[in-house]
């Protein structure tokens, strides 16, 4: 079965997170998606945690799987031929180097598109390409805290907290590759490409803002208040049970009358006190002890099958040794394992984007570092078996 992607070759000069994460996602359906480091590795293959062989678990392998692997020295006359060949040869350039850096300017659009019009170059960064921060240097906890998330996050009382996943990174990687599919599309209708300029601290606000955050601001002068584990301007929360902890979620009227039926407490469908979802949340002082008495006295699994019966939204809070043996997760085939050469089985997380006609899947494990340097250079590029021996007695891959 042919994949959506086959055919679109993708050359993906990302570290860290948002940009590997992108080009992972591309690969899953069917993109040839060529990971390009300097040669001895990029930074990011040692940052834990680790793998057996020293290599970063998320950074050097997770984030790899489906792709190819070369190496190559863009700050060289060398490299930069060696790059257009490349360049000439694909239909997407992924990079996350900061704006103004040796290796952007290699990889600088304008430059990309006189070698190849119809070129998608998707520029990742912290800030963006223009503004008074495009210079400034950027990780995901950076733009947790700018954007303000932190400052909601968290019990009450205690120190602005950031999430425990980079989701920002995560989410930027989505916009990229939703970015890239859009200027593809676009491509195939005017025969043009463009770049993408993505910052994290813009996805940041999106995220944010799209929920409201901003607008809630402005309209009322209200800002969103730490409040723990509680879900916003209506009843939700963590509550300790026999053996382990819930989280439950009640919006809407129709959910919080089948809780309370649950709770013995039918009454309380007429008090004013929790007679809408804003109505609970600013009261839900007074009904938490209610619901943290009705869970203590019940197992997790005994409170999740009784509000499942009911129709009322929760789960257990897993752990990771709970999460990776899930049942559900095994059905849905989110837990893969896939051999390595030298380590063993590793881990990796499963296509959450389930098509009916084109499936995607996890293909190829990740590559070595430069596994296929001479696959691409000799059989794409077309180098001679003598240049290529010369270009690594150069050290130049």
């Amino acid at each position: 079965m042919s994949q959506i992607l086959e055919g679109i070759r993708v050359l993906d000069f990302s570290r860290y997170v948002a940009g590997a994460y992108a080009g992972m996602l591309l690969a899953d359906v069917g993109a040839e998606v060529i990971r390009v480091e300097r040669p001895g590795g990029a930074e990011d293959r040692e940052i834990g945690p680790l793998a057996p062989n020293g290599e970063s678990l998320p950074f050097a392998l997770i984030l790899q799987r489906n792709k190819k692997s070369i190496t190559l020295n863009l700050l060289t006359k060398q490299g930069e031929k060696l790059l257009s060949q490349l360049v000439e040869r694909s239909q997407v350039v992924i990079h996350n180097f900061a704006p103004g850096s040796g290796e952007a300017k290699a990889l600088d659009y304008n430059t990309l598109a006189q070698i190849k019009e119809d070129i998608v170059v998707a520029a990742i960064s912290g800030f963006g390409q223009y503004g008074p921060y495009a210079h400034r240097p950027c990780f995901d906890s950076i733009a947790q805290a700018m954007a303000g998330g932190m400052c909601f996050t968290g019990f009450p009382g205690n120190p602005p907290t950031k999430a425990g996943v980079l989701y920002i990174d995560l989410c930027t990687g989505l916009h990229a590759a939703l970015g890239i599919m859009f200027a593809l599309y676009n491509c195939q209708k005017t025969g043009v490409g463009q770049m993408i300029d993505i910052a994290l601290f813009d996805v940041a606000t999106s995220c944010l803002n799209s929920l409201g955050v901003g607008a809630e601001y402005k309209l009322s002068g209200a800002t969103r208040p730490q409040i723990g584990n509680h879900a916003f301007y209506t009843f939700g929360d963590s509550f300790k049970a026999k053996d382990g902890w819930v989280m439950l979620s009640a919006p809407g009227n129709s959910i919080w009358k089948r809780f309370i039926r649950v709770l013995g407490k039918k009454e309380l469908a007429q008090a004013q006190e929790f007679s809408d979802d804003m109505a609970r949340f600013q009261n839900r002082e007074l009904i938490r002890p209610v619901v943290s008495a009705w869970v203590a006295e019940r197992t997790v699994d005994e409170v999740v099958k009784i509000l499942d019966q009911a129709r009322v939204p929760c789960g257990p809070v897993n752990t990771i040794v709970d999460m990776v043996a899930d049942p559900q997760l095994q059905a849905r085939e989110m837990i893969v394992d896939v051999e390595y050469p030298g380590i063993g089985n590793i881990t990796l997380p499963g296509l959450a984007m389930k098509l009916s006609r084109t499936p995607g899947k996890i293909y190829k494990r990740p590559p070595k570092l430069g596994e296929h340097s001479h696959e691409i250079f000799c059989g794409l590029v077309g180098l001679s078996h003598e240049d290529f021996s010369e270009l690594k007695s150069q050290g130049m891959v």
